[in-house]
């Protein structure tokens, strides 16, 4: 791979597994110095191993004052990928205050907090990417929250695109369909769910990880040097019916 981010400093949350481990590997092929953030696993110091010549990992919960402590003593970040998030797909009467509070407070503030940190020691020319999903643009049932702290995201990514603009950062949003990972595979797991999810995508099949690091790593390097306040909607055409 062209090593179209050499030198870079690129910050990832939820990096240990799934979505987040594949950006991390795919950044780190594109010659980027990566700064990889997860709870303590078995995963996480694969990740570390395999990338152990440019990785400054930080092992703990990213929605912590704790994190935003080690941000303030970067010297410099010129690339933040905003991936940890959560879901608890249920309908709307069952979801209580606590898993509300919880998905609003990983979802939405932790990406809040950690960007207006972040941007602190981000130079001219840094890019910010944020994780969101194609529940962004659409409604589903069972997702009302989900749903709700996308939608957020998407706002926060044109707000954030339009002031930063006169520094040079971009700031825009990666929102997958259904990706297989360990978070998704119980819900893929269910033949009826599988059938409605691959019913909903007109190409047929959901997204790999890969599909999705690869989107971000555009959105991170010079080829989307004009691209800024957008959604790149990785999705198979589910948002297009």
């Amino acid at each position: 791979m062209n090593q179209v981010l050499e030198g870079k400093r690129a910050i990832v949350t939820g990096a240990s597994r799934g979505i987040g481990r594949a950006i991390c590997e795919t950044l780190y092929a594109a010659g980027a110095e990566i700064i990889p953030v997860a709870r303590a696993s078995e995963a996480f110091d694969e990740l570390i191993e395999a990338c152990s010549d440019r990785c400054t990992p930080w092992a703990g919960d990213a929605s912590s004052d704790s994190f935003l402590e080690f941000v303030r003593e970067q010297e410099r970040i010129d690339i933040l990928v905003n991936n940890v998030g959560t879901n608890v797909p249920k309908p709307m009467v069952e979801i209580t205050d606590d898993v509300l509070d919880r998905m609003l407070d990983l979802n939405v503030r932790t990406t809040y907090r950690i960007s207006r940190e972040c941007l602190r020691r981000m130079p001219e020319g840094g890019r910010v990417v944020h994780i969101s999903s194609q529940m962004g643009h659409v409604g589903s049932p069972n997702r009302t929250v989900y749903c709700m702290t996308k939608h957020a995201i998407e706002g926060l990514t044109k707000s954030m695109a339009v002031e930063l603009a006169p520094r040079g950062i971009r700031v825009n949003s990666v929102a997958p369909t259904f990706v297989e990972t360990p978070m998704t595979k119980p819900m893929l797991d269910d033949p009826e769910f599988a059938k409605f999810v691959k019913r909903m995508i007109p190409l047929g099949h959901v997204a790999s990880t890969k599909d999705i690091a690869d989107a971000v790593l555009y959105l991170s390097g010079p080829s989307g040097k004009m691209i800024t306040g957008h959604s790149l909607v990785v999705d198979g055409g589910w948002t297009a019916q």
